[in-house]
This record gives C-alpha cells, sequence and structure tokens, in this order.
C-alpha cells in the first residue's frame, strides 16, 4: 500500500474513487499533517496558510510525489523538494477560465466606467450620460505570459475585436521577443501580466517601464503583486502617468487598510478573487489526481510538473 497524506477539504470528491493500492491519511489541520507527514509517499498539503505547507513538506521526508491545487508553489521549499528527489504537480490551469473572465470583467468595467454605475446606483440617481466611454475594439494589448491562463485571455480579448500581442520567445506569429517588448511599450492601450513569479520577472514593470507607457495605457495585472515595483505604480497614478491600474494581486497581500492604492481613484483593487471566483476548481484538481494516481502507479509521467528549478 502507497501512503498518501491528503487534505481533507478534498476528501468527498477524492475518497470514493482512490483506488485500493492508496492507504489515505486525511487531515483537517495542521497538526494532523505534521504528525502524518513523515510516512507520506504521495502528499497532498494545501492549507489557507503558506507557511503550515512549508513545515509539513519540509517534515514530509519520504515524500515522492507532492500535488497541489496552488499554481503558484515559488513559496515552498523548492531546493529542498529537488534535493529529495520529489515530483511536483501544481494547479497550473485549474482556475485559467475563471481569471481568463475576471481580466474581461475588469477590463470592460473599467473601459464603461462600471464602478461609477454601481455608486450611482447606491445613490438612487439616475445618471443621464455613461462615465465610461472606451471601447476595447480596435485597442491594443501587450500580453505578457503565455500560459494556461495567457492563452485564454489572448482568445477572449481577440472575441472582443482587440489586437493582442503576446510575448514569446520565438517572436513567432506576430509576438514579441522578450528583450522587445519594453522598447515597444507607447505602442498599446492596455498591459496585461499573467507571468509566474520568479527572480527574472520580479518588479519587471517598474519606473521606467510605467514612463513608457501612454498616458491612456491600462496596467493589468493578475500574476503576483511583486512583478511591479507597486511604489512606482503608486507614483505613475497619483501623477496621472498612466491612466488606471487594475489589480486582482498586490505586494503584501493583504494589501494593509492604509495603503495609498485603496483611495485611488484610478487603482482596482480585488484582493486576489480571479481564481475563487468559480465552483469548478476542486472538482478540476480531483479529477486531475485520480487520473493522474492511475499515471503514477503505471509508472508514467504525472502532469502538470514543476519545473523545481525554474519555480514554475
Amino acid at each position: 500500500m502507497t501512503k498518501a497524506v491528503l487534505s481533507a477539504m478534498i476528501r468527498p470528491l477524492v475518497e470514493p474513487r482512490l483506488p485500493d493500492w492508496v492507504e489515505p491519511l486525511w487531515f483537517a489541520s495542521k497538526e494532523e499533517a505534521l504528525e502524518f507527514a513523515p510516512q507520506a509517499e504521495i502528499g497532498w498539503f494545501d492549507l489557507n496558510e503558506k507557511e503550515p505547507m512549508i513545515e509539513i513538506a519540509r517534515a514530509a521526508t519520504g515524500l515522492k510525489w507532492m500535488n497541489s491545487i496552488y499554481a503558484g508553489l515559488d513559496f515552498m521549499p523548492l531546493d529542498l523538494l529537488a534535493e529529495r528527489g520529489v515530483v511536483v504537480t501544481n494547479g497550473v490551469g485549474i482556475n485559467a477560465i475563471t481569471i481568463a473572465e475576471y481580466v474581461v470583467m475588469l477590463m470592460l468595467a473599467h473601459a464603461k466606467g462600471y464602478r461609477e454605475v454601481v455608486r450611482a446606483q447606491d445613490r438612487n440617481e439616475w445618471l443621464l450620460d455613461s462615465p465610461g466611454k472606451r471601447e476595447l475594439a480596435g485597442e491594443r494589448v501587450l500580453l505578457l505570459g503565455m500560459g494556461a491562463i495567457g492563452s485564454l485571455i489572448k482568445t477572449r480579448l481577440e472575441a472582443f475585436d482587440m489586437k493582442v500581442v503576446p510575448v514569446r520567445r520565438s517572436g513567432a506569429d506576430g509576438a514579441l521577443k522578450p528583450g522587445e517588448w519594453r522598447g515597444r511599450l507607447g505602442e498599446f492601450d492596455w498591459v496585461v501580466l499573467a507571468v509566474p513569479s520568479t527572480p527574472e520577472t520580479r518588479h519587471m514593470i517598474g519606473a521606467m517601464e510605467l514612463a513608457a507607457m501612454r498616458p491612456n495605457g491600462v496596467l493589468v495585472n493578475i500574476a503576483r503583486g511583486e512583478v511591479v515595483d507597486q511604489a512606482a505604480l503608486v507614483e505613475a497614478l497619483e501623477k496621472n502617468s498612466i491612466e488606471a491600474a487594475l489589480l486582482d494581486v498586490t505586494d503584501p497581500e493583504p494589501l494593509p487598510e492604509d495603503h495609498p492604492l485603496w483611495d485611488l481613484e484610478n487603482a482596482q483593487v480585488t484582493m486576489h478573487l480571479s481564481g475563487r471566483a468559480q465552483t469548478k476548481m476542486f472538482q478540476r484538481s480531483a479529477d486531475r489526481f485520480i487520473a493522474n494516481l492511475d499515471r503514477w502507479h503505471r509508472g508514467e509521467a504525472v502532469e502538470p510538473q514543476l519545473d523545481l528549478a525554474l519555480g514554475y
């Protein structure tokens, strides 16, 4: 029997489908997980907080395969897992649909001034004109990040007749190469960030990049907060050197109550809710895990595997 230490939050979706060669050890707390961890060959250690997950992974000295619903696992001890030879599967793509839909929502809400429409309704005020006049059709989008989420963002924005230019290493199919996009920022109305969090992407949007954007440029970040130099962004928004920032992610999270981003009219903060605005995340994760159990038992590669050296 192979012992698998699994979070109780996915138990109803997984337990009836487990093969007979798996012995599940279900945990509902950090303490239970730490007790079971040394026995785990397979582990699904997801909790709402990151620090306990790190502790559990460190305690799982016999672990061979770790699964997670999280797409971004840069907070985990990846060096240690690599040293131990652990295979890691993550949640990349699990929430891609809802996050792509969220990007469209944010962009439409900004373009049409929908926040002001909601405020007017709260005041029982009948507006005589639209607070937003912008049309998405015909506008140009620079898309940084062409993974599962970025690919879906591209097709959805193209359905609005937007011109979406991604960044790809090959530069194929009209894409820009990684060394080209900074010099072309002034050509785009929207800059959408969907990149993984790595040392290379940290603060990839800073004061220089913000200064290069159009005055009507809008920054959309559904990647990670640290991808943007937040102090530089606040300064750009205060000076109105760009039109707006639509931020599902911030640095840090939660954003402190006294942070200036909360009060800037040209900033929208949506509290990292994009991946949670759906009901099928756990079902898709459970389906993927069960399929991977079958692959694991047959000696085949489980998927999608995290590159522990790259962090994504």
